[in-house]
């Protein structure tokens, strides 16, 4: 046991420090968004000496953020949805049935996943531009589908190859369709694979600033993550409504991070191991 501590000490002392440089940029923007301007120009590392809520009022407000919000909330809410539907449905046809093709089929989505989005991007918005889909939801929805619909396939087929065949073999015998099977089998033996992938699919969508921006040029339909990047030149003079609307930002992803760390967990390793 006394060889131990030492060992653990090795790894305590660098995720000490890991972590504390992970939650200081966090505390520094919440306490810089409770400063006035003037105590920030006067000493931007020191706590602010009462806590200014009209900071956040006025980026949440004055700064159009609340409008971001519901337009970020709209599109990664569908584009969640559509990419949980098609991917559980391509993950069960990929890893249980067989037909000419899926493996060919499997290996082109993982084929996708080595595709960086800007060498597509060109291509994607001018199709987009053709289809009159710019600066509309359902082009942005569309292009995250696109663009992480792959990732979902590859999780989900990962989970159901791990599920006996007997047991949809077993489904099959009983007379359920391959449609019944889906719904009534494989759909809730996935629930949780289909959390894991949706919160990562969410995060994944929600910080996005590449593909919003080439999908919503217009002003009243940026996403939060563009509203905030245009923040920085509009309150350029006032940091602390900036850091406000950092801070307004990043909520919903913290607590996504609080609440639902075992789920993230599962689905980043899903797919790592079988059996």
């Amino acid at each position: 046991m006394p060889r131990t501590r030492p060992a653990r000490w090795v790894a305590a002392v660098p995720m000490a420090a890991l972590a504390l440089a992970t939650i200081y940029p966090l505390v520094f923007t919440a306490n810089v968004a409770m400063k006035t301007r003037r105590e920030y120009v006067l000493d931007r590392f020191s706590p602010a000496g009462s806590p200014r809520w009209d900071n956040l009022a006025e980026a949440w407000a004055g700064a159009g953020m609340a409008g971001y919000f519901v337009n970020s909330f709209i599109v990664v809410a569908c584009a969640v949805a559509l990419l949980l539907l098609l991917g559980s449905m391509a993950g069960f046809a990929l890893a249980r049935l067989r037909f000419r093709g899926s493996s060919m089929i499997f290996l082109g989505c993982l084929a996708g996943l080595f595709v960086p989005f800007q060498v597509i991007m060109v291509p994607l918005t001018r199709v987009m531009a053709d289809s009159g889909l710019i600066d509309t939801y359902p082009g942005l929805i569309l292009a995250y589908v696109a663009q992480f619909l792959p990732f979902t396939v590859f999780l989900m087929t990962s989970h159901y190859r791990t599920i006996p065949a007997e047991i949809v073999d077993a489904a099959r015998i009983d007379g359920n369709t391959v449609y019944g099977v889906y719904l009534r089998i494989m759909l809730p033996l996935g629930a949780p694979a289909l959390l894991s992938v949706g919160i990562l699919d969410a995060l994944f969508c929600w910080n996005d600033v590449l593909i919003a921006l080439l999908m919503m040029p217009s002003p009243e339909n940026r996403t939060l993550m563009i509203g905030v990047n245009a923040l920085r030149g509009q309150y350029s003079g006032d940091i602390p409504v900036f850091a406000s609307g950092v801070l307004i930002a990043a909520v919903p992803v913290l607590m996504i991070y609080l609440f639902l760390q075992r789920q993230i967990t599962d689905g980043i390793t899903a797919g790592s191991t079988k059996g």
